[in-house]
């Protein structure tokens, strides 16, 4: 099985470290993205070949465990990886690689209608694309792979090929393309095939992964993205997904009985709302507008949210407060800590707003309250709901190093509906930094909602990326609208097909997966966490 992602936009370090995890599932991907602009060094690159100090490229510099040389990606550049078992012999990387050139080759002379690019093809001694012109040869497309063994011993492959639609080719002037100054780099666009680089970048991921099997499954995604008009961006980003607002359902629309929560505001539910009241704390139960939280209060457990409670993004979904933040309180980590030993919690749930206005994304304050509440209570199991942190590894690190028992960090739809229900974020990116929990050695949970267009298919995709991604911990919910300002509700699926869904999961491999019509990020997040850690102590996996 081949499963194709379009990825969007994503920098190296994300897609690298992404694809490295990929090196582990039991099915092949292609994955096809741009990057911005960037400079890698492959495995054979010569210092001589880079014309400038690094610090003055007009974009980071990279090492990558490709083949290969120096070369340049940036807008404009499709670049198309291949994570693929091969045969286990020599020649198999040199196969794998003429793959990739004669797929790329095939999407090339599809589009160049008018012959403007001559033979196009390969040069003999020299990898990569050309476009063999009556003058000389010009090169259109870049490769470079690598091949490692897997933990099963199967002979896998990375990185992959890159072709120059529209790039600005003024980068590749700081550098020797790919270690070869005797023929120019040119684009499909600097020699007259002036094509639609949307149209493209959909055509050369079917053909990769033609390349590698029969049976391919892809996530639909919205690659155009919303374009102008009258209507409210929210809006606009729903069509260009392929989801007509209209056949929603009407905020006033009565619930299922399954959906209807009686109000129970018993001894424990008082008593803890004064407690936060008093310390000043936040819980996502309240801002969210959580349906559980009667049900968790009067059981004693509430998910803390920390680093203030205004966030710096505006997801279609969501109700928490969207104002301008505050500065962070310094006094929060020891507060939510004291809130811990409070309430006597075997398990406590730290979730945060995104705060893409600090250098760290506010990862440092989730680590300050990881550790505060290690010191007072060491016994309690602390999972902590994270933000991307805008993908940065080194503000990643600073929650990784302070060991939570369990990292969650929701992908919350599935790729199709991304733009439109998160366009801050992205499925790249949460792909990656869950893989990243991962290869930490981390227990990783991950959730999404339905119910705002997606289709079972598509569902199942997203769970197996997940587990891809080494995400040990599933839950699923059911996408309830807050304000007629939010994204609509487009159907209520029914407690049976949330059966079928944990069905799905469990037979992919995670070791728990909660999904029901109630279902949020940390409802029974205790059971789930230990339900990980039993599956991890006997090996099942």
């Amino acid at each position: 099985m081949v499963r194709l992602r379009y990825l969007g936009r994503i920098t190296f370090p994300e897609a690298n470290d992404l694809q490295h995890a990929l090196l582990e599932a039991t099915d092949d991907y292609v994955l096809v993205f741009e990057h911005p602009a960037t400079y890698t060094r492959g495995v054979r690159t010569k210092d001589e070949n880079l014309l400038v100090p690094a610090g003055e490229l007009p974009g980071p510099l990279f090492e990558a465990d490709r083949g290969g040389d120096v070369t340049y990606h940036g807008p404009g550049q499709i670049v198309a990886w291949a994570i693929a078992t091969v045969a286990d012999d020599p020649s198999a990387g040199r196969r794998h690689v003429e793959r990739l050139e004669n797929a790329m080759a095939s999407v090339i002379r599809q589009f160049d209608r008018e012959g403007r690019l001559g033979l196009v093809g390969t040069k003999d001694g020299f990898p990569g694309i050309w476009a063999h012109l009556e003058t000389r040869p010009v090169k259109i497309g870049q490769i470079g792979v690598r091949t490692e063994r897997d933990r099963q011993g199967r002979r896998r492959t990375l990185h992959g090929i890159a072709l120059n639609v529209n790039p600005d080719l003024r980068h590749f002037a700081a550098i020797v393309p790919c270690g070869i100054p005797e023929f120019p780099v040119g684009s499909l666009h600097s020699l007259g095939c002036e094509v639609d680089l949307v149209e493209v970048t959909r055509e050369v991921g079917v053909a990769i992964a033609a390349s590698l099997g029969t049976e391919v499954t892809t996530q639909s995604v919205d690659l155009q993205g919303a374009t102008g008009g009258t209507e409210r961006p929210l809006i606009r980003r729903l069509r260009a997904a392929g989801v007509v607002p209209e056949d929603g359902l009407a905020i006033s629309q009565r619930k299922p009985e399954w959906l209807r929560i009686p109000a129970n505001m018993g001894e424990n539910y008082t008593s803890l709302r004064k407690m936060t009241e008093d310390l000043r704390l936040v819980t996502v139960c309240e801002e969210a507008g959580c349906p559980n939280i009667f049900e968790c209060w009067n059981d004693g457990t509430a998910t803390f949210m920390v680093n203030g409670e205004r966030c710096t993004r505006a997801c279609g979904f969501c109700l928490v407060d969207t104002r301008k933040p505050l500065a962070l309180d310094p006094t929060e980590p020891e507060r939510v800590a004291e809130a811990v030993v409070r309430l006597n919690l075997q398990h406590a749930v730290i979730t945060c707003v995104a705060r893409d206005d600090l250098a760290d994304g506010g990862a440092g304050a989730i680590g300050d309250t990881i550790r505060a509440i290690r010191a007072r209570r060491p016994e309690t199991q602390i999972e902590v709901l994270v933000s991307d942190c805008k993908g940065d590894h080194d503000s990643q690190r600073l929650i990784f190093d302070a060991r939570p028992d369990v990292m969650n960090h929701n992908m919350e739809t599935v790729a199709r509906l991304q733009r439109a229900v998160r366009p801050s974020a992205g499925y790249a990116r949460s792909l990656t930094i869950l893989a990243r929990s991962k290869a930490q050695g981390l227990v990783t949970k991950s959730g999404f909602m339905v119910g705002l267009g997606e289709t079972m298919d598509e569902v199942r995709e997203l769970l197996i990326d997940m587990r891809a991604a080494g995400v040990d911990i599933a839950t699923v919910g059911q996408y309830l609208r807050p304000t007629t300002r939010h994204l609509p509700v487009a159907r209520w699926w029914t407690p049976e097909e949330f059966a079928e869904i944990e069905a799905v999961g469990m037979s992919l491999g995670f070791a728990h997966v909660q999904s029901s019509p109630l279902t949020r990020s940390s409802y029974h997040a205790k059971g789930a966490a230990n339900a990980a850690q039993a599956v991890t102590l006997t090996g099942r996996r």
